[in-house]
């Protein structure tokens, strides 16, 4: 006689917890037009959410990422206890402690040494900080990447220098710099000139960084034969890119749909990165910020990356880390 049992299943327990904001502005925690919840949803893409009134009710399977939200948001409200309010930029340093929203964060970082290309002036570009590290290795092993944090970083140089050094060595056969043409809307007509001269002021920061690693003759050649296009977000659409090397810079002030339209132009053979400031929205109220849509729902797809580089990371003038310190204590 055979005997079959059936197997054990594991039961899932459903773990709930209810944050009290009673004695704390919700404004301070949501942010406006909820942007600072949306900023932790996308750190815990597990967990469900129910914010309302001075109630905030999280569910989840996983009950380590409850203890690890419980711990920051009680950080979170100390904070505002102390002083009133909490500051962006505090306010994101203290939703990276004790956790690790990205999981790119756990790769190894590049070496420090690690020159990526010799620059036009014989400098030799390689990074220069923790965040772009982390940017260098974490693209070596995905497709598509995203670099996350304040201006200032370089995050959107040591893309270029990436994209430049993919093309010298032939892993691509050309690269394509765009950036949402107008901080809100894309709307050029009331400029003087032809589209080209219209378009050029938002798109400088990317021929700057061109201009510190392709030789001044080689780079005209590349932007005259499309091998180097720079272009605004709104061209994007309808194509297909095929062993490029794409970069959307300010990804913060692309719409959901934008956003969507330009993931979805990636080829054989190809790479992006989009780097973006999610403090830093600059769309209308009606629009929503499609870079902060991806960090929610792209979290856990094998191939994309996520980096968030700190204020800590700022590589511009030594004064600047100051002038910002100083306008935190007023802002």
């Amino acid at each position: 006689m055979r005997i079959e049992f059936e197997p054990i299943k594991k039961r899932i327990v459903l773990r709930e917890h209810v944050f009290s904001l009673q004695d704390i502005s919700p404004l301070e925690v949501y942010g406006v037009n909820n942007l600072r919840l949306s900023q932790i949803e996308a750190g815990f893409p597990d967990i469900k959410f129910v914010a309302r009134g001075d109630e905030l009710k999280v569910k989840s399977h996983n009950g380590e990422h409850i203890e690890q939200l419980k711990a920051i948001l009680g950080a979170i409200f100390e904070e505002i206890r102390k002083k009133g309010r909490i500051s962006e930029n505090r306010f994101h340093e203290m939703l990276e402690q004790d956790h690790e929203m990205h999981a790119a964060e756990a790769q190894p970082e590049a070496d420090s040494e690690t020159v990526l290309v010799h620059g036009s002036g014989g400098n030799l570009i390689k990074p220069k900080n923790a965040g772009q590290r982390k940017i260098v290795a974490a693209a070596e092993k995905n497709d598509v990447l995203f670099a996350v944090g304040p201006a200032g970083t370089g995050k959107t140089y040591i893309a270029v220098a990436l994209a430049v050094k993919a093309l010298k060595e032939k892993r691509v056969k050309k690269i394509v710099l765009c950036r949402p043409a107008v901080d809100a809307g894309e709307s050029l007509g009331f400029l003087p000139g032809d589209m080209k001269e219209k378009v050029d002021p938002y798109l400088r920061p990317l021929y700057d960084a061109l201009e510190d690693m392709i030789h001044t003759e080689k780079l005209k050649y590349y932007l005259a034969n499309n091998i180097i296009e720079i272009v605004p977000l709104a061209y994007m659409r309808g194509r297909t890119l095929n062993k490029a090397y794409v970069i959307l810079d300010e990804a913060q002030n692309a719409t959901e749909m934008q956003l969507k339209m330009f993931l979805t132009r990636l080829g054989e053979h190809s790479h992006m990165i989009i780097t973006g400031d999610d403090t830093q929205i600059d769309l209308p109220a009606s629009q929503r910020s499609g870079l902060l849509q991806c960090m929610h729902i792209l979290k856990h797809i094998k191939g994309i990356a996520f980096i968030r580089l700190k204020a800590t990371d700022v590589v511009r003038h030594k004064l600047v880390r100051k002038i910002l310190a100083a306008y935190e204590k007023v802002s």
